[in-house]
């Protein structure tokens, strides 16, 4: 027997062995405020000025200028090595007109849900749910409803976590949990693309741990006319404390906005923690929490135009949006459900 080729032989095993593993995983603590850095305004900018374009048409649901506005996402996400989930046939989900019908409304064509996904390294089948809706409601009598605000911001606030998680990934810090990254269609004639999903899950609802929704982040309200930097939290105590305290300590060790919970009151007349996507994940006893810049004077107007956007303010929100997912994504145990929602 030949000693120095199967001393060779072990030597090369070894070294290839060593190579393969780091390849797979990263042994040191990750540093999550280098991920979430790479979340910018710059980026948000160039995103959100073709999502909310006049070339859009405002994204009505189920519009020739919806399905343009969702194949930039998908070639985004593309361009990051993210694909869609391979329990899926393709990118979308379709929703049909069917199930979107209501009363004497305007009948609404067939439209998509838009996936994209990262697989857990450690919990697969455990699925975080980043929401947000990519339509709009489209051009009336000749004015393009650009919906900047409501809701290119969260659009392309989805766009930037998922770039953000894929860089950890590629340096070995891949999320334990997986990630479904959700462009829900339908959600302003009643939140039909969420809803089609909470119907028709594409992973058990059971395995669903959480929803992040994301529903105008770019603005400032009438009620905070110094500051931008604060954001309204919803529902985030309504189903699991964890979410609520896990949300707390994220903002601040990395952000530091005012949390305004004025919309979490359970008395709020104008009841919007039952007005956006999350509640369809909500309803059905997942923990969920919507991020939200409350109501300007361009919300449904054709002046809702990205260069209204506050950039520093989109950056900072999307931030803590990212923080609290990677925290989600993995924390040892998935968190408990210990309220009963309302």
């Amino acid at each position: 027997m030949n000693h120095k080729l199967i001393s060779g032989t072990l030597l090369s095993l070894f070294l290839l062995g060593c190579s393969s593993t780091s390849k797979v995983t990263n042994t040191k603590p990750a540093d999550v405020s280098k991920y979430m850095n790479t979340i910018t305004a710059d980026e948000l900018k160039t995103h959100l000025y073709i999502v909310a374009s006049d070339e859009m048409g405002g994204r009505d649901t189920g519009t020739e200028e919806q399905k343009k506005a969702g194949k930039y996402l998908i070639d985004q996400y593309k361009k990051e090595g993210i694909s869609f989930p391979k329990e899926a046939t393709d990118w979308y989900q379709k929703v049909p007109s069917e199930f979107m019908a209501r009363g004497f409304a305007p009948k609404l064509n067939d439209s998509e849900n838009i996936w994209a996904f990262i697989k857990g390294s450690e919990k697969p089948d455990e699925i975080l749910v980043i929401s947000a809706h990519y339509d709009h409601v489209g051009t009336k009598n000749g004015e393009v409803y650009n919906g900047a605000d409501d809701d290119g911001s969260g659009t392309v606030a989805l766009l930037e976590i998922a770039q953000a998680f894929k860089k950890a990934q590629k340096d070995g810090f891949g999320p334990k949990r997986s990630i479904l990254f959700l462009h829900v269609t339908g959600e302003e004639h009643g939140l039909h693309g969420s809803r089609y999903y909470s119907e028709n899950p594409l992973f058990p609802l059971a395995n669903t741990v959480a929803d992040i929704n994301i529903d105008m982040i770019g603005r400032r309200d009438k009620l905070h006319p110094d500051t931008n930097n604060y954001i309204y939290v919803i529902g985030s105590d309504r189903l699991s404390t964890e979410l609520h305290t896990i949300n707390e300590e994220a903002n601040s060790k990395y952000t530091n906005l005012e949390l305004d919970y004025k919309y979490n009151d359970r008395n709020d007349p104008e009841r919007i923690y039952y007005r956006s996507d999350h509640y369809n994940f909500a309803k059905h006893g997942i923990p969920s929490i919507f991020f939200f810049n409350g109501v300007h004077d361009d919300y449904h107007m054709p002046t809702d135009t990205p260069d209204k956007i506050e950039y520093d303010a989109l950056t900072k929100r999307t931030q803590l949006a990212f923080t609290l997912a990677w925290e989600l994504a993995n924390r040892p145990e998935r968190i408990k459900v210990d309220r009963d929602g309302k």
